[in-house]
């Protein structure tokens, strides 16, 4: 089954979202995806998860505000934390009996470690995995350069490739030195030519507006964040070997905050894991909510 809507949030803005699975499953994957980017990059995920679950799992995933379809953001609501209300807020809307399993795609992870400690009446005890793609994790690696350094390397990079262009319109193609520079910045060794035009068009429609309401909400909570959740939840952290945004080392800084993380470095692969590394990273997550029916 797969349906798309809208949640209302408390505050008027409404949050697009698709749901995938079955709708009375015991576990609930939910996908939040990273800086610039909407939920169409988790497309190779969202379909595919519930047919490969031995167990009737679901999906949701969402756009964040100011992000993809959902509503506009403002500088007052362009920063993390209130992305992780919306995310509480949607979870107790859309899926309120069950277990939960995380994921976040780069700034997505930030969002999910804001939430389950914000939100720990909502979240703390239906949580059952937390899953980090490409996610960095600098706040807890004092010698890291990555964070928030590589947020303002991003964005002069996104600004050499893209100008102040206006995305192509739908049904035209990009030009070749956007696709090629997409490439070079977020993909890696040997991408599928369709999953550069997708980063393309998903980046191209967040250029500039989006990326630049969003950065200084981001670099303060890179400053001041900290992973603050149960030590014993299940913890997935992924990252690229060609990831130029975050160094390999943070998939292991981040697994060892539980007592149960796996940290995984992905040959030839970049910052778009939920693309380029699909058939990879299915499989735990299907683990992952098999196993947090099981805890439940």
């Amino acid at each position: 089954m797969r349906a798309t809507g809208r949640r209302a949030l408390a505050d008027g803005a409404e949050l697009a979202f698709t749901r995938t699975g079955d709708p009375g499953a015991g576990v609930t994957v939910v996908l939040a995806h990273s800086y610039a980017h909407d939920r169409r990059v988790w497309h190779r995920i969202v379909d595919q998860l519930p047919a490969a679950a031995e167990r009737p799992v679901a999906v949701l995933a969402y756009d964040h505000r100011g992000h993809g379809e959902s509503s506009p953001a403002t500088p007052t609501t362009a920063v993390i934390g209130r992305l992780a209300d919306d995310l509480a807020e949607l979870v107790a809307a859309e899926v309120p009996e069950g277990r939960l399993v995380l994921v976040g795609h780069g700034m997505g992870g930030l969002v999910i470690t804001s939430a389950t400690t914000r939100h720990r009446d909502v979240l703390g005890h239906r949580l059952g995995g937390l899953a980090f793609l490409g996610t960095g994790a600098s706040w807890l690696a004092e010698t890291s350069t990555a964070w928030p350094g590589s947020l303002g390397a991003l964005v002069r990079d996104l600004g050499a490739i893209l100008g102040r262009r206006v995305p192509s319109p739908l049904g035209h193609g990009l030009d070749k030195a956007t696709t090629t520079g997409i490439r070079w910045l977020l993909l890696g060794d040997d991408p599928d030519p369709d999953d550069v035009e997708l980063v393309a068009r998903v980046v191209s429609a967040h250029w500039p507006d989006t990326a630049v309401l969003f950065r200084p909400g981001l670099d303060r909570f890179g400053r001041q964040a900290a992973l603050d959740f149960a030590a014993d939840v299940p913890v997935l952290a992924v990252v690229g070997e060609r990831d130029r945004l975050v160094p390999t080392a943070h998939a292991a800084v981040l697994a060892a905050r539980s007592t149960d993380g796996t940290a995984l470095v992905l040959p030839g692969v970049g910052h778009m894991v939920p693309l380029e590394a699909a058939p990879l990273v299915l499989p735990r997550l299907v683990g992952m909510a098999h196993a947090a029916l099981r805890s439940g």
